[in-house]
């Protein structure tokens, strides 16, 4: 099984989490506020404070991460789907990430699969709100 690196872990990011970990995955998933790290921990995840808005607060998040889902189609900061999504992916090529799942919007889409061929990411996106094709979208990664 694979480490996996939630990017926006809310409400669907923990049941998201409650899955994987169900899966036998070792789950990592960030918030923005401290305070909701406990509700993280409580869905089986490893709680991680950082903000997708300053990606380098994530780096560390990535340690032993084999997959990132960024779980943020309903964000509605459009910098995410754009710059930082960009950023992120050139900051995965250093690392042991070897898949990429996106839930986000179609400008940031295209933006990601461009990424996923330029940096050579295997990518999987997955609708919006779509928690069950996220957790398919891992195991298709994985080759399981």
């Amino acid at each position: 099984m694979a480490r996996v690196l939630i990017v926006g872990c809310g409400c669907r990011g923990q049941a998201l989490a409650r899955e994987l970990r169900a899966a036998g995955h070792a789950v990592r998933g960030t918030t923005r506020d401290p305070a909701k790290a406990e509700a993280i921990a409580a869905a089986g995840a490893e709680p991680y404070v950082g903000d997708p808005d300053r990606i380098a607060t994530l780096m560390d998040a990535l340690t032993g991460v084999t997959i990132v889902i960024w779980l943020l189609g309903t964000a509605p900061a459009p910098a995410l789907h754009d710059g930082r999504l960009r950023m992120m992916f050139e900051k995965l090529v250093d690392t042991p990430v070897r898949g990429f799942v996106y839930e986000g919007t179609p400008h940031g889409e295209a933006l990601a699969r461009a990424c996923a061929d330029t940096w050579r990411i295997p990518l999987e996106v997955v609708a919006a709100g779509d928690g069950a094709a996220a957790a398919t979208a891992v195991d298709r990664l994985l080759g399981t």
